[in-house]
């Protein structure tokens, strides 16, 4: 098979236009950025702000491994096949971060026949957002520095300052340093670090707030540090939220692209789910539903990071509630999580399959927790062989839930057939009982409790020092009712990236618990967790070129 992106390039689009007008947008509601990309015009909501929601399909995965699950390629598949079955659907995703592109996952746009395009500018600079969010972030961290060195009138403490720098690239070199060193001009001397700008509060408040005056409001909540009388100092304090406002104004609307196959896609907000809350802006999935019949979107890494975060987190800022959830899994990733090597995850290994299956249990358990009907979806390899296949058929049977091959990599849409099918049947039926895991007036340990006894399946919490100083304080505060985020290993349901399928007996380590008030949550830091990722050994940038012709090669 083509590469993806040779798939991608020899792909026939249709202008943005034509996308639109499936959603019965004209011209006026579209900016256009080139012919194939656009933003969507903020008046748009006001006109249809009324109109009954499709349905929402959540895609969600297993435990993520190296031999690969595919929740963005199937989310884009299932698109496409409800496309060929003439349902007006609209695929929502996040934008990619320049970080995994260049880095060790390589881009985010899907893969072979189930991709949304165009697939090199989504995977690069697209229409500049994350760059926003980026520069918002970085020049509060400025004003902030300057407001200490210019006199200090609010008596900021240069020790209890919280607003780190951001950059959306992976650079380990970054997670720990040292600013304002050099002369008494250069700035007051502190210990500091970078996030990955994917990371930043500023990029979560974006993809949660609702309109222009919200994202004003929960900027000026952000807590930036403390001053020397123990006091906390917000980012409204330091006088520049409208400059943040604007740098993000074309940031906040929607973005339109298309899939191979032409469904509408659109493509907002970039949160990672390990270290953020992993999901698109409610802006677009709340446009979507009211634009599309039927509306696909996913989280993040498994159901115990991107889709908790968005039951627990989005659903109660925004209402959205999902209708279905579909569970990702592959052959080769079951056989992972059954203790195989990655080069021996094509091999049949039935045993080793049973023993992985355990991953796939808990994930169903959990969604079923949220009252949501499931479907699992098995991303079909061309090594799977038969036997494999109907073991993991006939453990979801025995589970209680529906099972549906997808080759949406191999065949687009045609392949999401069965896939789609299975799914219209669930929505049919009605089932979804949907329901929150957790009251957010619950005390802060309780909830970190429920999410690590129900999701996670640790038979236990610990808190360094540090940890049970930040619950008192942020408690004493007032803020710990917020729901939280919880910043884990995507590699584990447990904090340990070690430990594959459902691991038992283990007892989760909260090492610290920071505080998101603009985005209305907080963010406790489990096991090793760090928001500045790092390079491989061997990085996708090292593949990646341009001809002469201006062609890329190599981005993946």
């Amino acid at each position: 098979m083509l590469s993806d992106i040779d798939i991608a390039q020899k792909a026939k689009l249709r202008p943005i236009q034509e996308i639109g007008a499936q959603l019965d947008l004209s011209s006026d509601d579209l900016e256009l950025y080139g012919r194939y990309k656009a933003k969507i015009g903020s008046k748009v909501w006001e006109r249809v702000q009324d109109r009954p929601n499709g349905k929402l399909i959540y895609t969600t995965a297993i435990t993520a491994t190296p031999a690969g699950e595919g929740k963005t390629c199937t989310a884009i598949g299932l698109t496409q096949a409800l496309g060929k079955m003439g349902k007006r659907t609209t695929v929502c995703l996040r934008e990619p971060s320049l970080g995994p592109t260049f880095g060790i996952k390589g881009g985010a746009a899907g893969g072979g026949y189930a991709q949304v395009v165009p697939m090199e500018d989504i995977n690069l600079h697209f229409t500049g957002d994350i760059h926003a969010v980026g520069t918002a972030h970085n020049l509060l961290a400025a004003v902030l520095e300057n407001h200490i060195f210019q006199g200090n009138e609010l008596n900021i403490d240069p020790k209890r300052v919280l607003w780190r720098r951001v950059m959306d690239m992976n650079d380990r070199q970054l997670r720990n340093i040292v600013v304002g060193l050099g002369g008494p001009g250069d700035g007051v001397a502190r210990e500091s670090a970078f996030d990955i700008t994917v990371a930043s509060e500023i990029m979560a408040i974006l993809c949660l707030a609702e309109d222009m005056e919200d994202l004003k409001l929960r900027l000026g909540r952000m807590l930036v540090g403390y001053t020397r009388t123990k006091k906390p100092v917000y980012a409204r304090d330091l006088g520049v939220i409208g400059s943040l406002a604007v740098l993000l104004k074309d940031a906040l609307k929607s973005n339109l692209v298309q899939t191979l196959e032409g469904q509408p896609a659109l493509i907002h907000g970039g949160p990672f789910a390990n270290i953020a809350h992993g999901n698109n802006s409610i802006i677009a999935t709340r446009l979507a539903l009211k634009l599309s019949d039927y509306v696909v979107t996913e989280g993040g890494f498994a159901a115990d990071l991107g889709a908790e975060k968005f039951f627990d987190i989005v659903h109660g800022y925004s209402g959205l509630t999902p209708d279905v959830a579909v569970l990702v899994a592959s052959v080769r990733a079951l056989n992972m999580h059954g203790g195989v090597a990655k080069e021996d995850v094509a091999k049949t290994n039935l045993e080793a399959l049973g023993r992985g299956l355990s991953n796939l249990e808990k994930h169903v358990a959990n969604l079923k927790k949220f009252g949501l009907p499931v479907v699992v979806a098995i991303n079909r390899f061309p090594t799977d062989d038969t036997s494999e296949l109907e073991l993991v058929e006939r453990r979801c049977q025995e589970l209680g839930v529906r099972a549906a091959l997808s080759e949406v990599v191999a065949r687009g849409g045609a392949g999401g057939l069965e896939l789609a099918e299975a799914v219209l049947s669930v929505l049919s039926e009605g089932d979804s009982e949907f329901r929150p895991l957790y009251d957010w007036n619950l005390p802060i340990k309780e909830k970190i409790d429920i999410l690590a006894r129900e999701v996670y399946g640790a038979e236990g919490v610990a808190y360094t020092t540090r940890a049970e100083q930040d619950i008192a304080a942020l408690t004493e505060m007032g803020y710990g009712s917020l729901p939280l985020c919880i910043a884990k290993t995507q590699h584990s349901l447990s904090d340990n990236p070690a430990l594959k399928g459902a691991p038992t007996g283990w007892t989760l380590t909260v090492r610290e618990v920071r505080a998101s008030l603009g985005a209305g949550f907080l963010v406790p830091l489990t096991g090793d967790m760090m928001t500045m990722p790092g390079l491989p050994k061997e990085p996708v940038a090292k593949m990646i070129d341009i001809d002469s012709e201006g062609t890329i090669i190599g981005l993946s």
